[in-house]
């Protein structure tokens, strides 16, 4: 039987993972470089940019994040069905994407504390709108030299299926109940990310680091009204994971983070997506999925995370104490390998060194220095 997913953090909301039948195939894909094509994908430029979106996330609509639908891989519609991307998506706008320069590969990132205090509160949630509908996922801080990067999946800041970057995206590390925001909200400022992944949703590219402006909290003004605070950069208030490329699998262990919250294959809800869960340190191996392009996944085996979990970290040498380790992955696909009740292993996208040239473009924007 496989171990529940462990309770972490009370208080937080949820996300979600696609559901996918068991595929009975595994390779040993190869794990040499290809050519890096990254992109980064522009959201809120300017102040005003950054206030418009602030002001879409005003404390009434945060306390109704309960409500809003989990971001279902390739599907802007938030399916949940296997049902995924539709063939043939729209290109990205020639406007709006902008190509990166090839760099030599990231080397490993040091996870780091934020600047005071002796723990860090790396995990939380993305909240954002595809159309006119609200949807949200996990993610996590990481570490970089501009402090400001957060790591999710691909398919909740970019639907693929349209050709569309998220609107209104922001990043709530350490949600409290009812839309708390205790550590800041932060507020998309740019997306880099695969071109595979924005061009025809291949799910070994389901991964993206989205640089975010310095965050703010909602206070009273004097006549009542909310009015925003700056509370400086993401990695001072909460720290950041570190960054691992080019693991083998099987090599290692690793911990999955996530906000579960949807059914399981016999129907039942075990999870309620308002708490941070984990899956125990498990093994890894290869595995492929080819009628979602995914030639060169890595599966987790055991964990019964449902749908309410993508972009939640995985994460190597996972210190509970510090509450920091290095990022090696984020939650992509769920899987039902038994064909029973349960999910039984959950997949992320390889992080290679074309990652590493993903997060590095990421890591090396700048944002405005005041955001009130």
């Amino acid at each position: 039987m496989i171990p529940r997913a462990r309770h972490f953090v009370a208080a937080a909301l949820g996300s979600a993972l696609l559901i996918v039948p068991a595929f009975t195939g595994i390779a040993h894909a190869a794990t040499s470089a290809v050519a890096s094509k990254v992109y980064a994908v522009p959201l809120a430029r300017t102040l005003a940019d950054v206030k418009r979106v602030a002001d879409y996330w005003k404390p009434d609509r945060l306390k109704q994040t309960d409500l809003y639908t989990p971001a279902t891989p390739g599907s802007g519609a938030g399916s949940t069905t296997s049902s995924g991307a539709a063939a043939g998506p729209a290109a990205p706008a020639a406007a709006a994407v902008t190509a990166a320069k090839r760099t030599n590969a990231a080397a490993a990132v040091a996870p780091a504390l934020p600047r005071q205090g002796t723990a860090a509160n790396t995990m939380g949630k993305v909240f954002f709108r595809f159309g006119d509908k609200e949807f949200w996922c996990s993610a996590a801080a990481v570490a970089a030299r501009n402090r400001s990067v957060v790591a999710t999946a691909g398919h909740c800041a970019y639907d693929s299926r349209t050709g569309k970057p998220a609107d209104y995206w922001i990043f709530v590390p350490n949600p409290g109940p009812n839309g708390g925001a205790p550590d800041g909200i932060y507020v998309g400022a740019s997306i880099s990310l695969h071109e595979d992944w924005s061009g025809k949703g291949d799910y070994d590219y389901d991964y993206a680091f989205v640089t975010v402006h310095r965050g703010f909290t909602w206070v009273a003004g004097k006549d009542g009204a909310s009015v925003m605070q700056d509370v400086g950069r993401l990695q001072d208030n909460v720290g950041g994971l570190g960054l691992e490329l080019s693991k083998k699998p099987g090599t290692y262990t690793v911990t999955a983070f996530g906000y579960p919250a949807g059914q399981q294959p016999d129907g039942t809800h075990p999870f309620d997506g308002k708490t941070l869960l984990k899956c125990l340190p498990g093994t890894t191996r290869y595995t492929v999925a080819p009628g979602r392009d995914l030639q060169k996944g890595v599966e987790l085996t055991p964990c019964d995370f449902s749908p309410g979990a993508s972009g939640g970290p995985w994460v190597i040498a996972y210190d509970s104490t510090r509450r920091l380790g290095s990022l090696a992955g984020v939650n992509s696909l769920t899987w039902n390998r038994d064909a029973k009740g349960r999910y039984d292993s959950v997949s992320a996208p390889y992080f290679d060194t074309t990652t590493g040239d993903v997060y590095r473009r990421a890591a090396s924007l700048s944002t405005i220095p005041n955001v009130t």
